[in-house]
């Protein structure tokens, strides 16, 4: 089976799809200095992105493995998340307390979806 690698650099790929399975990870990209709303916002949007790169949506998204560096910002998080997808669709998750690479980070979320019909 064909492994997909969607923009491939050194260290990483944006999007890595095997066997109809993609995965890839966001960060807030655009500002840092956000607040967790507004780094979870971009991190959805940045996702649906990629989702459109591989032919999916947010309704095909499997799991979604988020770290977080203060659960204080749960709330804020969960917000945002819950209005992004849609009913009935919400994926299996987990979330992690965790220093990330970039202090300005709050949150980083690692996703799977399933890719479309070309990515099989």
């Amino acid at each position: 089976m064909t492994i997909h690698r969607i923009n491939p650099g050194n260290r990483w790929s944006d999007i890595t799809v095997f066997n109809g399975i993609a995965h890839f990870v966001e960060v807030a990209d655009s500002d840092t200095s956000a607040d967790m709303k507004g780094q979870v916002e971009q991190i959805l949007s940045q996702a649906e992105v990629q989702l459109a790169k591989i032919g999916s949506d947010r309704s095909r998204v499997l799991s979604v493995t988020i770290y977080v560096t203060d659960f204080a910002h749960f709330d804020a998080l969960n917000q945002v998340w819950d209005s992004w997808f849609p009913q009935g669709c919400a994926p299996s998750r987990a979330c992690v307390k965790a220093e990330l690479a970039d202090p300005n980070y709050l949150v980083e979320m690692a996703f799977v979806a399933a890719a479309g019909a070309e990515f099989q």
